[in-house]
């Protein structure tokens, strides 16, 4: 086990990640804001499914979900369809239209990391892909731990 500064160390460093993040969210389109990019990939890797299925995938309010498929919808990358099994719900799926867009932010997001990361090696971008997937899979599904309370810090 890390020592106690170690761990104080890493919460700076995945605080600090905000300022990573809202980079490389300025390398979207301007009519695709960044909830509208996590709409389009969580219905490309999951494939379709109900708006409250998304919801729980994002982590967050269902009216804070319809904003954002509303606007992908609004633009064509995705398409709302009656559910055959409840007619007052809606199937979510990914048009042709959202596939291109996807591709494209996919593209720009690549650029953008290739060039933030152009002097680190192959091995260093893997490395660090390899310690942020188990850093995932050691918190697990963190929406199920919402109620979880952190460990109680003891005094040095």
């Amino acid at each position: 086990m890390a020592a106690q500064p170690r761990y104080e160390e890493l919460g700076r460093q995945l605080s600090a990640i905000g300022a990573v993040k809202r980079e490389l969210s300025r390398t979207l389109p301007a009519d695709c804001p960044a909830g509208s990019a996590v709409v389009l990939a969580l219905l490309d890797k999951y494939g379709e499914m109900r708006m409250s299925r998304l919801a729980e995938l994002l982590a967050v309010d269902m009216s804070v979900t319809s904003r954002h498929v509303a606007h992908a919808a609004d633009r064509g990358w995705i398409d709302r369809s009656p559910d055959p099994d409840d007619r007052r719900s809606r199937i979510l799926r990914v048009t042709p239209v959202g596939s291109e867009q996807l591709q494209e932010l996919s593209r720009r997001y690549t650029d953008a990391l290739a060039h933030y990361l152009r002097d680190w090696s192959d091995d260093d971008v893997l490395q660090l892909s390899t310690l942020l997937a188990r850093l995932r899979a050691d918190f697990g599904d963190c929406r199920q731990s919402r109620t979880h309370t952190s460990p109680t810090r003891t005094p040095a």
